[in-house]
């Protein structure tokens, strides 16, 4: 846990560094808003007829009570025009409010895709070290967040606090005009009140709410934890401490959110009180003024109107003021993601790897993940054309770190890994990873059919060629097996299907994909003694006419490459064929000794 704090101290320190404001945001946003510019400029033009629509409406009110005021007309009737004028304002005031919301929907749905997808690709092109150090739930919850960011500050900023100000502003102008500047006046104070007022609150409000957001979230945690374990409580008769444990959780999930609505009574309470004060305040300087014959019942009535008008859209200041500043933390994490610079990059005007033969060597070639724990250490070989390597080892002596290098998710520190005398740092990654193709050790399928799983190989290819590949990988009497055939859901990471089945349909995928180099990363180390055979018969069929490396935990699985490697520390410790190494009675003599030991006695 000491860990977890520090690594989140420390993002903290990262994100404050880095962190977004409303201009810089903008700035951003910018390109992607001006892609539409002329859906843009229309729903700025039905925002402004929305907000004279709506700065109308108290006018019209003021009409209609002035032409019914006997002091005012000797003969008072029935001001048709006036009502039919205020019910086309309020109905403008929605219908072109609804047309901006229409407008510039598809404007923020745009880039939100945009900005998605170009944090989606960007990171498919960062090395595998970001993955493994970043928890993918998280990742997506970032991006998520991010683009609904987008959202909420595009429609807020467009639709709510622009039109606001420009309100305030006009309605202030009004008062000017039509009364005197101390209205006005009034106004602003009043306005400036409640914002301060409300930043304030606010921000005091805040803590609470995360207290109870993190109460929330422990609650919830705890409850499916439990639940989970579901035989674990039974097995221990732990009911009762079960309920004792998550009570104590609800219980400051309660204490919490009580804290939560009080201080959002002081936040709403304060805010009545500021209204009252100015409305009460305006109008005790109408009604005088009506007294005083220099204003109408109208004027007053239209005042009343402004100032209701006015704190209307401020009352969720609040509320869109969190959500602002949540909106910018969640696109600045997002965009952090952006700015994150990939560690493997293709040279400038990088060729496309050429492929005449399919010869692999590794030259004096030293790597380690972290500082101080050396992986590889000046390891040198030679895969030739057509030929089977078998790399072996035991665990941590850096058997799958080779088949990553080959890969170039990682760079090697120094010495060289060459393909037909090409260094694969020197070429294209995307050619590269072209001319290879794996079996891995544990196959991770996606939750859908057999049939797209396996064209996952060659996304364009032909249904004829996914066919030729089934029968390839001597898939077809499993999947004519299935009630569904080769359209049968896989479930999710492939749970729906058995590890043999995994790695027939791995092996197709391999197939359909044609590469020239294989490599083939324990991909049976996983299986039982059946489906292992079943498994290496189809592996020695691929593997013809290709050059292949092979990883391998059982010795059985490789008696028949054309080298073995025996890996220590890092290095090649002995090297030959299955039969001569058995010779030397060096480390690989006794690696077969101890696993036909435990084949006897499993048998």
């Amino acid at each position: 846990m000491r860990g977890m704090g520090t690594v989140a101290k420390r993002a903290d320190a990262v994100k404050q560094s880095e962190a977004l404001n409303l201009k810089q945001t903008a700035e951003y946003m910018w390109p992607y808003i001006w892609a539409f510019k002329g859906r843009v400029l229309l729903a700025l033009a039905a925002l402004l007829a929305a907000k004279a629509a709506t700065l109308y409406l108290p006018y019209a009110l003021k009409l209609i009570i002035d032409d019914l005021d006997p002091s005012l007309n000797s003969v008072v009737t029935l001001p048709l025009a006036f009502l039919l004028f205020y019910g086309a304002l309020r109905f403008g005031s929605v219908f072109f409010g609804e047309v901006r919301d229409a407008l510039f929907s598809r404007v923020t749905e745009h880039a939100m895709r945009k900005v998605g997808l170009r944090v989606f690709n960007h990171l498919h092109q960062l090395e595998l070290s970001f993955h493994l150090d970043r928890q993918t739930g998280g990742i997506s919850r970032d991006i998520e967040r991010g683009t609904n960011g987008i959202s909420f500050l595009m429609r807020f900023l467009m639709f709510n606090i622009v039109p606001t100000l420009l309100e305030i502003l006009l309605v202030a102008v009004i008062f000017a005009l039509l009364f005197s500047y101390w209205y006005a006046l009034l106004t602003f104070v009043a306005v400036a009140l409640y914002v301060a007022f409300t930043f304030y609150v606010t921000e005091w409000r805040n803590k609470y709410i995360r207290e109870a957001n993190q109460a929330d979230s422990a609650t919830n945690s705890r409850a499916v934890d439990s639940l989970l374990n579901y035989e674990t409580v039974k097995y221990f008769n732990n009911e009762a401490y079960e309920e004792r444990t998550y009570d104590q959780f609800l219980a400051h999930w309660e204490t919490a959110k009580l804290k939560n609505r009080m201080s959002l009574l002081a936040l709403n309470s304060g805010q009545a009180l500021i209204i009252a004060l100015a409305i009460t305040l305006m109008m005790w300087m109408a009604a005088q003024g009506v007294l005083d014959k220099e204003l109408t019942l109208g004027d007053l009535a239209m005042v009343n109107a402004y100032m209701l008008q006015l704190f209307i859209p401020l009352n969720f200041l609040g509320f869109v003021y969190r959500e602002i500043r949540r909106s910018l933390t969640d696109l600045e994490n997002m965009l952090g993601l952006l700015k994150k610079e990939a560690a493997i990059k293709d040279k400038a005007q990088a060729p496309q790897l050429q492929l005449p033969q399919g010869r692999i060597e590794f030259k004096q070639v030293h790597f380690s993940y972290q500082p101080g724990r050396p992986i590889l250490n000046g390891l040198s070989f030679v895969v030739e054309p057509g030929q089977k390597l078998a790399i072996v080892g035991a665990s941590g002596a850096g058997k799958s770190t080779i088949a990553r290098l080959l890969y170039r998710f990682y760079d090697i520190h120094s010495g060289a890994i060459e393909i037909d005398g090409q260094d694969i740092r020197d070429v294209t990654q995307h050619s590269l990873r072209q001319s290879i193709a794996i079996v891995p050790q544990d196959t991770v399928l996606f939750n859908t059919s057999i049939r797209e799983n396996i064209r996952y190989g060659k996304p364009d290819a032909s249904e004829a060629e996914v066919d030729q590949v089934i029968k390839m990988a001597h898939l077809e009497a499993f999947i004519q097996s299935l009630p569904q055939g080769d359209q049968t859901l896989v479930g999710e990471r492939g749970l729906k299907v058995s590890g043999g089945e995994k790695q027939r349909i791995a092996i197709a995928r391999v197939l359909l994909k044609g590469s020239p180099i294989l490599i083939f990363d324990e991909a049976t180390s996983a299986l039982d003694s059946n489906s292992e055979a079943a498994i290496l018969q189809a592996l020695a069929e691929l593997a013809e006419h290709h050059t292949s490396l092979v990883i391998a935990h059982r010795l059985s699985t490789i008696i028949d490459a054309d080298n073995i490697l025996v890996m220590h520390q890092g290095a090649v410790a002995e090297a030959g064929t299955h039969q001569q190494l058995l010779a030397k009675q060096g480390l690989y003599a006794q690696l077969w000794a101890k696993q036909q030991e435990a084949k006897i006695k499993a048998e």
